[in-house]
């Protein structure tokens, strides 16, 4: 009933639109429908809920002083911090201001302070400052007497890198009788605490045009005006176990929603088959928003992805040879150099994290210096979440429900660092095993078959 009633919403403004909206107006757009017809509308209110990002409560340098981050983030200095001991660390990676991680308190820390009741979302920073192995430092955070953040292990959640900034962001908290409170439990070693940032969940008004959709509502496979369905080897990127096929086993719009899932059976050499998707050349996009409402697949050896990729991967590439393939290609530079945005990536060995990231020349995990954050969030296998995208030519900012937990800054340090100025396309995968999603260990043979669903995307322009 909600897509039908989005869809005839959509159908309505069409309809209403007359010569204001004429082909030649500035707020038409085309809009491509599911069974290939087209109209023209204008969409200026968002259909899920966004919160602004400078709806700062308060921000926290622990064992540091006042500083404003790059971001505009004003951090306070922990004067009335109880409990714990202040140090500092002379070299944090994977941060573009590593200010708040280079100092930390840790040990029995407990933090109150005063607030208006509302709704928050708050983004924990941490880095580990000692050379220990994982599982030497292990602890819980507690937000209002509950436990947010379970078996926190910095150094294992930042993939086995020292001293790498951590950024983890727990959403709606309530508070409802005036006063935050916040807490640490040990397991292994003692906890700390670089910063912390508190964002009221404050609805962002500002307006945008729906631009393209897709909400699969015909059964069958997908629109081959919107999407392409890739046929790929095991192995090709990323040590990936499975192949990928575009047979309705694996690929397919059912009920409403694009299925992609995987299999256990033996195909073309592989052990795993599973589907990958993607709209180059169908539909490239140039700053502005992406929602994304998917449910994820749960268990050990799952690793999911709504992601972008250059539609030009040679943009900045510098040896490739432009008549061969550049995916999994060693000796093609066009990944990193072209860049690479990940609206969320999620792997089945760590079902309470997602993850938002950006990969380019100059920082991106072989370096050392790759730049992501992650929410915390419980049942993504049993419910949908809307993952969104907001991109311009100054920032890439990631989103879970709304609720804001990653940016990347345009520094203007050069196409190395910022090659997110050319046309992106989208991509949904099921990938299984590989670099990431077996490093938590062997894939468990006893979850497939196991899907990803995606109830919609819809991509926005800024509204003028």
């Amino acid at each position: 009933m909600r897509k039908f009633l989005f869809l005839l919403f959509v159908t309505l403004l069409a309809a209403c639109s007359g010569s204001e909206h004429s082909e030649v107006g500035a707020k038409s757009q085309q809009v491509l429908f599911n069974g290939g017809r087209t109209a023209k509308e204008t969409m200026t209110s968002l259909p899920a809920v966004f919160y602004k990002y400078d709806a700062i409560a308060w921000a926290l340098n622990l064992g540091g002083d006042d500083h404003t981050d790059i971001g505009g983030v004003p951090y306070l200095r922990d004067e009335d911090t109880a409990g714990g001991v202040a140090g500092r660390i002379a070299r944090v990676l994977g941060a573009q201001d590593s200010t708040v991680y280079r100092t930390f308190r840790q040990g029995d820390l407990q933090l109150v302070h005063p607030i208006d009741n509302g709704i928050y979302d708050i983004t924990f920073q941490f880095a580990e400052p000692e050379e220990i192995a994982p599982g030497e430092r292990i602890f819980d955070v507690l937000v209002q007497g509950v436990t947010v953040i379970e078996q926190l292990d910095v150094k294992a959640a930042r993939d086995g890198n020292s001293r790498f900034a951590l950024d983890l962001t727990v959403t709606g908290v309530e508070v409802h009788n005036g006063q935050l409170k916040i807490g640490f439990h040990a397991r292994a070693g003692m906890p700390l605490l670089n910063g912390l940032v508190v964002r009221r969940q404050e609805p962002d008004t500002r307006q945008w045009t729906l631009d393209w959709f897709d909400e699969f509502n015909h059964d069958g496979a997908p629109d081959p005006n919107m999407w392409v369905m890739e046929n790929w080897p095991a192995g090709k990127v990323n040590q990936e176990d499975q192949a990928y096929t575009d047979r309705e086993h694996n690929l397919r719009v059912e009920g409403g929603r694009l299925v992609i899932e995987a299999h256990l059976e033996d195909f073309d050499g592989a052990r795993y088959t599973s589907g990958r998707i993607h709209s180059m050349q169908k539909q490239d996009m140039l700053y502005g928003r992406v929602d994304v409402r998917a449910k994820l697949p749960g268990g050990r050896g799952t690793w999911a992805a709504l992601w972008m990729l250059p539609s030009d991967p040679y943009r900045y590439a510098t040896t490739c040879n432009l008549d061969g393939e550049w995916h999994g290609n060693s000796d093609c530079d066009a990944w990193p150099n072209s860049g690479e945005i990940d609206i969320m990536e999620h792997v089945g060995f760590d079902m309470h994290r997602v993850h938002g990231t950006v990969h380019n020349r100059a920082y991106f995990p072989g370096n050392g210096q790759q730049r992501k954050g992650s929410v915390v969030v419980s049942g993504v296998e049993r419910a949908f979440h809307i993952y969104s995208l907001e991109w311009t030519p100054e920032i890439v900012r990631v989103f879970m429900d709304g609720s804001p937990y990653f940016s990347y800054y345009n520094q203007g340090h050069g196409w190395e660092a910022w090659p997110y100025d050319h046309p992106y396309h989208l991509i949904f995968n099921l990938a299984i095993g590989g670099t990431w999603g077996s490093s938590g260990g062997p894939t468990d043979d006893s979850i497939f078959p196991v899907r990803m669903e995606v109830d919609y995307i819809r991509y926005f322009t800024p509204h003028h």
